[in-house]
């Protein structure tokens, strides 16, 4: 399971590069964008589409190669497998088949990167991914979200984003909102502050370009800087 670029191409791994160029076979989300990236590195492999809609019967046709002795690489189109991507239902049936290693090649992760340039918040946090695009069921999913009392990460489209901001600033409007845009790439924009804040912004723009990954923080974890407890005697 490899770990591609969520923008900038010189994210690419060592590893990924190397695993790439090295197997037989390259099972991908989308085959014109994984064409893009091995051809930027001078790689050629066969491809086969496995994506949202038929990765369950990809996975048989997987199957089937690997039991003939050949080595698969997975990757989706932006950043790490499994996570808001395809590839879970394909680990799935290999591990279930019982005859195959399933090896993680890590790298790129858009909720990752954002936690790193986020600052302090609090010792864990949620990864939800895209909520729900009716109201009311994102609506009880951010008030869950909310009562946990941790920070937690949701991934956004530019169609939806003041809307689901909105959504946050009435369940709670003194929150911290850290909003990357366009992770990594050419037009990259780190935005932070209250959900008034954030909307100012982005309202404030002509047009609304990118994707989002948006790590909303709790109140009560804002200034969470608890330490480790000390080991007793």
């Amino acid at each position: 399971m490899v770990a591609t670029p969520i923008g900038n191409l010189e994210d690419m791994t060592y590893r990924a590069v190397r695993i790439l160029g090295s197997v037989d076979v390259i099972a991908c989300e989308d085959t014109r964008h994984t064409m893009q990236l091995l051809s930027h590195y001078g790689i050629k492999k066969r491809l086969i589409a496995c994506h949202a809609h038929n990765e369950s019967e990809s996975a048989k046709g997987i199957l089937e190669l690997l039991d003939g002795g050949m080595n698969i690489a997975y990757c989706s189109d932006a950043g790490t497998p499994g996570v808001s991507d395809p590839g879970a239902r394909l680990v799935e049936a290999v591990r279930k088949d019982g005859k195959h290693r399933v090896i993680p090649v890590p790298g790129a992760s858009a909720s990752v990167a954002l936690v790193s340039v986020a600052g302090n918040i609090g010792k864990s946090f949620t990864f939800e991914g895209f909520l729900s695009p009716k109201k009311g069921r994102r609506t009880s999913r951010l008030e869950a979200l909310f009562s946990q009392g941790n920070a937690f990460i949701i991934y956004e489209s530019p169609f939806r984003i003041l809307k689901t901001l909105e959504d946050v600033k009435a369940v709670s409007s003194s929150c911290r909102i850290i909003l990357g845009r366009e992770l990594t790439k050419a037009y990259e924009e780190i935005i932070t502050g209250c959900p008034d804040e954030v909307i100012s912004v982005l309202k404030a723009k002509d047009r609304i370009k990118g994707e989002f990954a948006v790590l909303v923080v709790p109140e009560a974890n804002d200034d969470n800087t608890e330490e480790d407890p000390e080991p007793e005697a």
